[in-house]
């Protein structure tokens, strides 16, 4: 056996020494692996009127910030944790022109032109990224692939030509496959030209420190609180510092504070990977997925002469399904697949799917003008993301965007999207009611196992507990502060995870990822009860 997985795992402590990536969970990704942050953050200054405050310093809001910053605005990026701490960080880095909602189905919600309009973007945020490590000359892994979807079963196949014929309608570069470099035999395949794939830490990293040659400022482990509108600008406010700009973008997957409409429109789904290493070496040169259910993605990837089978899939909503077993089924149909020889890490994250089908990018509904926002991005968030990216500069900069109409979070939905909304928050509703009946009641907390958490009633009080590997116990009010649902342990990344809009919290209660502000409340318990 290699000693792959050993460097990986030691990772974690050169991390500590060389400055890395962490991310909001227990698993670390493949990406964590050997990217090494910029450290520099240039220097903000309390007085100044900034242009934009760009909350969240993931792929998102870092392109919108170097974008903004070329056009000669002055900004400053915030997150409540660090580079690459959300999203970004666990993506499995794949850069496509086609995204998980089909140019079908935008096609018969929107309109033929709406879904020309959505691929011409999808194109201009891949050559936006070509762009920019051409440019600054990034050294970020980045490769043009093909991609190939395939099909094994008759209802597959049909579904795959309706794939195919709406993308040659949108204008998308494709053709039939004579066959694909797929693990299993299939009846169709059909190719994308101009694919690709890359190191999303060390592409972001790199937008960071151009960002900041450029005088950008950015500021890790702050959370901003509340903002609130003044007079000719919006005041940005953390525990410990103030800041003011002229206009706001929140670049944090769904916007966080308070109940807003888009939490309503948006679900929160957690998305699984691996990275392997192959007995045979028998890698995919290319991008791969079927049209399974649930579905399952192929790439490679060579990190310090290490070549790395990549492997996702098995998504469910957050808080509903069961992470380990999604992890298990993965590791599993992807051993029928290849010949793996060692699954050296396994990670997590987060996406939202919008309940139209098309991302939600431009004025933030409910609140003051010059508030923006960028979620809905389903599982492209690389693309997506860079699609925000351009439409939320051009905004700031110009005062329009080709595209923001097509994305407006304000836009009416269509009935097929206003089904999707009422299907998913009808499942809130089932969550937020049906999470307070049914939970075991015990008598003591020593009957939990070490190291996991679990939703118990304990003397007649509802708690959240967790049991660390040393048998110490600690206790939470299990009550999400955003919206009031139980939430639910993720004994793969060791986090209590909200089913109805996604805030995801440390085993200490600390809020990981939003739209929660604020943490969970800390319980005493008597030690008669561990």
């Amino acid at each position: 056996m290699d000693n792959s997985s050993n460097s990986f795992k030691e990772n974690k402590e050169n991390r500590a020494i060389f400055g890395g990536f962490d991310r909001d969970g227990s698993c670390e990704s493949l990406w964590q692996k050997n990217a090494v942050e910029h450290v520099a953050s240039g220097n903000f200054d309390p007085h100044v009127i900034y242009d934009t405050i760009v909350v969240g310093a993931g792929i998102t809001g870092l392109t919108t910030a170097l974008l903004l910053q070329e056009g000669g605005k002055q900004c400053v990026v915030v997150d409540a944790h660090s580079l690459g701490f959300g999203t970004t960080g666990g993506t499995s880095a794949h850069i496509n022109t086609f995204a998980d909602t089909t140019y079908d189905e935008v096609e018969k919600d929107f309109g033929k032109e709406a879904s020309v309009q959505f691929a011409e973007s999808i194109a201009r945020s891949v050559a936006l990224i070509n762009h920019f490590v051409q440019k600054y000359q990034i050294d970020c892994d980045f490769e043009w692939k093909k991609g190939y979807v395939y099909s094994e079963t008759d209802k597959e196949t049909d579904q795959l030509n309706t794939l195919f014929e709406s993308a040659l309608r949108a204008g998308v570069n494709a053709q039939i496959a004579g066959q694909a470099p797929a693990p299993v035999a299939c009846q169709k395949a059909v190719v994308f030209d101009n694919q690709a794939q890359f190191h999303p830490l060390k592409y972001i990293s790199a937008l960071k420190m151009h960002f900041i040659e450029k005088g950008g400022v950015l500021i890790e482990h702050t959370r901003i609180d509340e903002i609130d509108t003044m007079e000719g600008y919006h005041l940005a406010k953390s525990a410990g510092r103030q800041i003011k700009a002229k206009t706001v973008v929140y670049a944090t997957h769904i916007p966080p504070g308070g109940i807003n409409l888009l939490h309503f429109r948006n679900a929160p789904y957690r998305s699984y990977v691996i990275a392997a290493t192959l007995a045979d070496g028998a890698y995919p040169t290319d991008l791969i997925y079927d049209m399974q259910e649930p579905y399952h993605y192929f790439r490679s990837h060579t990190i310090d002469g290490q070549q790395y089978l990549v492997a996702g899939g098995h998504d469910h909503k957050t808080g509903h399904g069961d992470p380990e077993q999604s992890f298990a089924d993965l590791i599993a149909y992807t051993r029928q697949c290849y010949q793996v020889k060692e699954v050296v890490a396994q990670w997590s994250a987060q996406y939202y799917v919008p309940s139209d089908g098309l991302p939600y990018i431009g004025q933030l509904p409910g609140v003051s003008e010059g508030i923006y926002t960028a979620t809905g991005f389903n599982g492209n968030g690389m693309i997506l993301g860079t699609v925000s990216a351009m439409v939320l500069s051009d905004l700031i900069l110009h005062g329009r965007s080709v595209d923001e109409n097509l994305y407006s979070p304000g836009r009416i939905k269509p009935i097929a999207g206003f089904t999707e909304a009422v299907k998913e928050n009808a499942d809130v509703v089932a969550k937020f009611i049906g999470d307070r009946f049914g939970i075991e009641e015990i008598e003591s907390v020593s009957e939990l196992p070490a190291d996991s958490g679990q939703i118990v009633e304990l003397n007649d009080q509802r708690l959240a507990v967790y049991k660390d590997a040393n048998g110490n116990v600690s206790a939470l009010n299990p009550v999400c502060p955003h919206a009031k649902c139980i939430v639910q342990w993720n004994n793969a990344e060791k986090s209590w995870d909200c089913p109805c809009h996604g805030a995801r919290f440390d085993k200490d209660g600390v809020v990981l990822t939003g739209p929660a502000r604020a943490n969970l409340e800390k319980v005493e318990i008597g030690m008669q009860n561990q």
